[in-house]
């Protein structure tokens, strides 16, 4: 279980970490939607690693849920406004 958190925590790291490291070489919009992409695909194991700790994770997981769901609003958001903006 320890093992699974651990491995939940670093995706979700790694996945901001990656965000952040696309965030300051954008050059179109299409850099935004890979950056979406790493979001989306953290989503995906965060809902991996909570099914195998059976969704609990002492609201940690939910949290970092949230923050995720959040992150990827506000790329779309960025997306949009990129292409209208060209």
């Amino acid at each position: 279980m320890k093992k699974t958190m651990l491995l939940t925590a670093l995706s979700v790291c790694l996945s901001f970490a990656a965000g952040v490291a696309v965030a300051e070489r954008v050059h179109d919009w299409q850099d935004l939607r890979k950056a979406h992409d790493h979001v989306q695909e953290a989503m995906r194991e965060m809902d991996r690693a909570r099914a195998a700790n059976h969704y609990d994770m002492a609201g940690h997981g939910a949290k970092a849920e949230e923050h995720l769901r959040a992150a990827e609003h506000e790329l779309n958001e960025c997306i949009e406004a990129a292409r209208s903006a060209r």
